[in-house]
């Protein structure tokens, strides 16, 4: 029988692309049981009408996670107006284009590069602000390179991203890179780190909205307090 922790584990590495948060964390998971079919994990949204290309990838990403480390797995979504459609596609690994037609508006896996390269300006630019209470002025942060960068779990997560889209993660790469890769020029930091910072005030309010919503809808406590549980 498959360890249940090992499923919530491989669940929190599946991310809401809107928050670049664990779905977990975020409540999304209403309960993980396992069966004699395997394992079967229930998903939440915040709202009845969240998007359905963003809930399919999530539920895709959590059907791949799983199967990882349990086999067979059965992801299904509760509580939205296209769970219908959305279980039955995810069952017959249709994708999201298939399955909606002309509802869709692009590949789920354009949809996951552009947030995926999102988020990596959001964990930049904390990073950024984690090195700047450290004493890093603008000139600092322009030449920095990997191999400068000080160990933390914001600069871990940082790096992670980084590999996993393919940009330079050598000790000689800049640290200060857009989000294809390139190096920031000095005269576009400002705009740079302008940008990223409203990214990344955007990804928090989004995050702490899906929260609210959340408890509000299912009358439950804060999802960060329930994650502990599994952790």
């Amino acid at each position: 029988m498959t360890d249940l922790a090992a499923v919530y584990a491989a669940l929190a590495q599946v991310r809401d692309p809107e928050v670049d948060e664990p779905i977990t964390a975020m409540g999304f998971v209403a309960d993980v049981a396992s069966r004699e079919d395997g394992i079967h994990v229930t998903l939440r949204l915040p709202t009845y009408f969240c998007a359905p290309n963003f809930t399919y990838l999530m539920m895709a990403d959590a059907q791949r996670a799983v199967e990882a480390v349990a086999g067979r797995v059965h992801v299904a979504l509760e509580g939205h107006f296209e769970s219908g459609r959305l279980n039955t596609a995810l069952a017959e690994h249709q994708e999201f284009s298939a399955a909606f037609g002309d509802e869709a508006t692009g590949e789920l896996d354009e949809i996951r590069d552009r947030f995926r390269r999102k988020a990596f300006l959001v964990r930049q630019e904390r990073l950024c602000r984690l090195l700047e209470e450290e004493g890093a002025d603008a000139q600092a942060l322009l030449t920095l390179t990997i191999g400068d960068l000080p160990p933390s779990r914001a600069c871990e997560e940082y790096l992670r991203l980084r590999a996993e889209l393919g940009i330079d993660c050598d000790p000689g790469a800049p640290f200060l890179v857009a989000a294809d890769g390139t190096r920031v020029r000095p005269d576009r930091l400002h705009i740079h780190r302008r940008s990223a910072s409203v990214l990344a005030l955007s990804f928090e309010s989004n995050g702490a909205l899906c929260r609210a919503l959340l408890t509000a809808r299912y009358d439950q406590p804060d999802p960060v307090a329930r994650e502990g549980a599994h952790t």
